[in-house]
């Protein structure tokens, strides 16, 4: 049998364990406030885009499996969109605002993260990186993002996340001809 003093170690690692993995969940902004910073002038109604034929097939390949919607919602104002979309970092979905202005990331937000680590991609330090970032003809980011050690799922779901809003964004200027 172990000393107390040994077991008391064990149990305090173990609780601070349990604090850790329950504190990377939270709520940080709602899709609602998100919208509101992004268009403070007023939020506009939202629109939707239907994810079909070629435009389903990119989407596919993107995200290496099929979105779960047939259509995404999006909000459009003076040549910028918004996009509140969410992917499974590991086993949860991560819930992102992503606003799109000419083809360029203006911001991106984790909005929502259910994971129990991996949080770190909510920082600035994290998702000013996708600040200016377009895509390339391959549906690439034009840039490189860096891997956060112990968050790879989470960098990966947000880089395919990113990747979609920018693809989705040129679909709707394609849309709207502009």
């Amino acid at each position: 049998m172990m000393p107390l003093p040994m077991r008391l170690a064990v149990l305090f690692a173990l609780l601070l364990t349990a604090v850790a993995a329950v504190h990377a969940r939270g709520t940080y902004q709602t899709p609602q406030a998100f919208l509101e910073e992004s268009f403070p002038e007023g939020v506009p109604a939202p629109k939707i885009l239907w994810l079909k034929g070629d435009l389903r097939r990119a989407v596919k390949e993107i995200l290496g499996h099929r979105y779960p919607a047939l259509r995404v919602r999006y909000w459009r104002r003076d040549g910028r969109t918004a996009f509140i979309l969410e992917e499974i970092g590991k086993e949860e979905p991560i819930t992102t605002g992503i606003l799109v202005r000419d083809g360029r990331i203006e911001r991106i937000r984790v909005l929502i993260f259910r994971e129990s680590r991996g949080d770190e991609v909510r920082h600035d330090f994290f998702t000013r990186q996708f600040e200016g970032a377009r895509l390339d003809e391959a549906h690439r980011l034009d840039r490189d993002i860096d891997n956060i050690s112990g968050a790879t799922l989470s960098v990966r779901a947000m880089k395919k996340l990113a990747r979609l809003a920018l693809l989705l964004e040129r679909a709707v200027r394609d849309r709207e001809g502009k």
